[in-house]
């Protein structure tokens, strides 16, 4: 049996190895000072009370009372690894940004990939978008392209991203996930269609990290030496190919090995199979997109590779695991506003909310200072600023810097190169509601995209989840679909037609008779 253990299996045993000629540490307290006995807490007598001067166990005790911080609201459940991204393609005609400067320029990188809506503990193998979140530790600081395994999200306005979460998180009274919550707010967004399609198409469970694609998903602005700018999409596929996993064997491995993408991950790399993803990038030109038919900041929507061909760039590769769970995938904190001089943000709604809800978020989750945590550290250039103080200052605080500007004694100035494109905006100042088409890209997708047997599941995966919603939430759901197509809506309602009729056969919805404050009307209406 010992032989067939992989690397995540005997991880315990890989480090003890390395160790081998070496003695055992000193064990110690937090603050260095040796422990002389690390079994028996102190005693007044053989079995009498703990002593407050027991200070190995009150420092044991005290860290371990805080030893797990906040998880994510979104993407709780996550695997990260390290390496690097080589250019392989000049872009400098669209780009100033020195991760991009010449061909054969390798940048440090970090990846987390993670499921969205469910917990810490959750299963790997739910059907559930991912998270691809990638940070470059270029020269000229952090960028964080924070994406996911699809194109595109459910809303194009970040007002309705609380809401939208909380549909998909746990029922507030129950605690239970809520398959009304979850199908009442998209039925009642009809941009939702697109990503809802993806999402029970046979993608929406990619078998492990490795064969999966990412996106940037938003629209950004790339800058050149020229200060001339254009409008961009980051793409990155993998080189190991797309593959997804069926339902039953999703469903299995989420019984028996909850962990089976992060696991997968490990191993990969431990055995020197190093994953790649192919980078590339779609470029608009600022006229194109003041006539383009659709529109190009709304992250419901994909730009047309045969209008916007996908540019290639380089190559991103994973060669490191974490040397620590907590310390580097766990503390590890990505941030859209984090872009370099060359890389700049569109007019795209979702992207601007993400600007200040993601450095908000790791404020409250990590403090203050949590970029100078090591793993968001920006290391290969010099921080200096004005910041000062608050939990957690880890360095020396910037020592006796001013930590005022303007000053008079050399303190860090304005450097004018990385000034951001100008751009001219004009308009009244309202909440304007998008009147956009949320049915023409995803009947492209249903009807060119999947094929007969793709279009199968996707009816079948949405059956077996929105059976599960009240009858009038199947109804709107089921209308959206026919928006989309008449054949995409038929086979959803055929199916339902026969679960709900093999429910009503067994008498599935018992909780009517076992809820007497109902009228006999509202009975009749569940």
């Amino acid at each position: 049996m010992e032989e067939k253990r992989d690397f995540a299996s005997d991880q315990m045993k890989h480090w003890k190895g390395q160790r081998s000629s070496q003695q055992p540490d000193q064990l110690t307290t937090g603050a260095g000072v040796p422990v002389d006995d690390k079994l028996n807490i102190l005693t007044a007598g053989k079995r009498g009370p703990l002593l407050v001067q027991d200070v190995i166990f009150t420092d044991e005790m005290a860290h371990f009372d805080r030893e797990r911080i906040p998880e994510r609201v979104v993407h709780a459940k996550g695997a990260g690894a390290f390496g690097y991204f080589e250019v392989t393609h000049d872009i400098t005609k669209y780009c100033k940004a020195k991760v991009f400067e010449e061909i054969g320029k390798r940048t440090p990188i970090a990846i987390r990939f993670s499921t969205v809506a469910g917990e810490s503990g959750s299963a790997d193998t739910v059907r559930d978008p991912r998270g691809f979140a990638v940070k470059f530790y270029t020269d000229e600081g952090n960028w964080d392209l924070t994406g996911n395994n699809t194109p595109i999200f459910f809303i194009r306005d970040p007002l309705l991203f609380p809401s939208f979460i909380h549909s998909q998180k746990r029922n507030p009274q129950t605690h239970l996930k809520d398959a009304d919550m979850v199908w009442d707010f998209w039925s009642l967004r009809p941009e939702s269609l697109h990503q809802v399609s993806f999402l029970f198409s046979d993608r929406g469970i990619p078998d492990g990290h490795r064969h999966m694609n990412g996106y940037g998903s938003h629209t950004f602005k790339l800058v050149n030496a020229k200060g001339e700018a254009v409008y961009c999409k980051f793409h990155y596929k993998t080189d190991q190919g797309i593959k997804n996993l069926p339902v039953e064997e999703a469903g299995r491995l989420a019984q028996e090995d909850p962990d089976y993408g992060l696991r997968d991950l490990f191993n990969a790399i431990s055995s020197g199979n190093y994953p790649s993803w192919t980078f590339y990038i779609q470029v608009m030109s600022f006229e194109e997109a003041a006539s383009v038919s659709f529109n190009p900041f709304d992250l419901t929507k994909v730009w047309p590779h045969k209008d916007y061909p996908l540019i290639p760039v380089g190559k991103l590769v994973l060669n490191r695991n974490p040397k620590n769970y907590f310390a580097e995938v766990e503390q590890l904190a990505f941030d859209p506003s984090n872009m370099p001089p060359g890389i700049e943000p569109s007019p795209d709604k979702m992207l601007q909310g993400r600007l200040f809800a993601y450095p908000d978020t790791h404020r409250h989750r990590l403090g203050p200072n949590y970029l100078q945590i090591p793993v968001n550290c920006p290391y290969r250039t010099r921080v200096a600023n004005y910041q000062r103080d608050g939990p957690m200052c880890m360095g020396d605080n910037q020592g006796g810097a001013p930590n005022y500007y303007p000053n008079s004694f050399g303190a860090p100035q304005d450097y004018p190169p990385a000034k951001q494109h100008h751009f001219w905006v004009s308009g009244d100042v309202q909440r304007y509601h998008d009147e956009e088409d949320n049915v023409s890209q995803v009947r492209t997708f249903y009807n060119k995209v999947l094929n007969e047997k793709q279009r199968q599941h996707l009816c079948e995966n949405i059956a077996g989840h929105l059976k599960n919603a009240q009858l009038f939430i199947q109804k709107k759901a089921v209308k959206n679909f026919f928006d989309v197509d008449s054949d995409y809506g038929s086979r959803v309602q055929a199916l339902l037609d026969k679960y709900n009729a093999e429910e009503k056969k067994q008498g599935i919805h018992t909780y009517t008779q076992s809820t007497p404050h109902l009228s006999a009307k509202e009975k009749s209406n569940l």
